[in-house]
């Protein structure tokens, strides 16, 4: 037994090989394995090359590689012959592989996890792929080995290759994380971006479109909706008390209130809908492919919604409430100037009428003639 056994985990990814292994050392297990099960049988009297001068030079290849190779007795569990690389990766100063099993080289844990990926592969017929994290000198490495089992003269032997990852899956892991350090770095940007962009088109205090940005979305609506014959609705919004708020509670008072009617409008509209505001108290909503009826009963939910929400402010509480004028195009209107006029005019009623209501605006009638 050997002093300062090392500490090696293995993970459960024992399997049958299920793709194209791309180590460049794979071709080397097919010729190995074949050349294993020839060695005992060669004979050197007829001036041949021998099945076990092919495994020393594959061995010397493997080794040249910077690949550990072994081979072992499955059924006495110790190993018959490794070459060098294969004691540099993974064992100790002093220790060698020649006639030991893995009982005397790692603790009894680990020799049992050794033991079970033999098995796995002496059960199959294709070579068996394995991973194994192992602590050598307090440094964790990683290392994957190709097992492949083979009958010769004397009795099956279990082929092994062991390739160090250990860089390589450094690399992948700083590689990930500069990659997951340069899509954060995108999505902040894209963030930004998005954020100058509603900048040059929101409102800042009620989180709506601007008019300019608004009458731009009017036009297209309008044009699709003529090109389509369909329908589209257009409600004028006012804030009934923000006068007497301004004189209570002052101006933060009052952009407290714009600020709630701006989440209300944000939250009651599709995002093919448009809140603006249009300044000071006055709003006003594109609500895309809806008539009147549909139209009057959304808005009725939002201005109950409105008249139930308080706004908190240095303590005390706000109420507030709107009034609402709907048109419809093309039945109110089929000119989008008119359109607009007709819902100011619908809202004015409202107004008129004591406020915290909605009114529609007339529709036309065209005689048949």
């Amino acid at each position: 037994m050997f002093e300062g056994r090392r500490r090696l985990s293995f993970s459960a990814n024992i399997r049958p090989d299920p793709r194209p292994w791309r180590a460049a050392w794979r071709p080397f297990i097919p010729i190995t394995t074949s050349a294993l099960q020839h060695t005992m049988a060669d004979s050197p009297a007829t001036g041949e090359r021998t099945g076990g001068d092919l495994v020393d030079a594959l061995f010397q290849a493997l080794d040249q590689m910077g690949h550990g190779a072994l081979i072992k007795d499955p059924a006495s569990g110790r190993y018959e012959r490794a070459n060098e690389a294969a004691a540099r990766l993974l064992l100790q100063p002093g220790q060698q592989w020649l006639g030991a099993a893995d009982a005397e080289l790692f603790d009894a844990g680990q020799a049992v996890a050794l033991r079970a990926a033999d098995q796995q592969a002496v059960a199959q017929t294709a070579g068996v792929r394995a991973e194994h994290r192992l602590e050598l000198g307090g440094e964790r490495r990683d290392f994957v080995a190709w097992r492949q089992i083979a009958s010769t003269p004397q009795g099956p032997r279990l082929l092994s290759v062991w390739q160090d990852l250990t860089e390589q899956r450094r690399k992948d892991a700083q590689l990930q994380t500069a990659l997951a350090q340069l899509e954060e770095q995108q999505k902040a940007n894209d963030a930004l971006r998005r954020d100058v962009q509603d900048n040059q088109v929101r409102d800042s205090v009620s989180g709506l479109y601007h008019r300019a940005h608004f009458e731009e979305q009017l036009r297209r609506e309008a044009d699709l909706s003529s090109r389509e014959q369909r329908e589209f609705a257009l409600v004028a919004v006012a804030i009934d008390n923000l006068e007497e708020i301004l004189r209570l509670h002052g101006a933060e008072a009052c952009e407290r209130v714009v600020e709630s009617l701006g989440r209300l409008l944000r939250a009651g509209t599709r995002a093919m809908d448009s809140p603006c505001r249009l300044g000071g108290d006055r709003f006003i909503v594109l609500l895309s492919g809806v008539g009147l009826a549909t139209a009057h009963s959304r808005m009725e939910q939002l201005r109950r919604q409105c008249a139930q929400h308080i706004v908190a402010y240095n303590g005390q509480q706000i109420p507030f409430t709107v009034s609402l004028g709907i048109s419809s195009f093309p039945h109110t209107a089929g000119v989008v100037d008119e359109l607009m006029r007709s819902a100011d005019r619908a809202l004015s009623s409202a107004r008129e009428k004591g406020g915290n209501r909605i009114a529609l605006a007339s529709i036309q009638f065209v005689p048949v003639t």
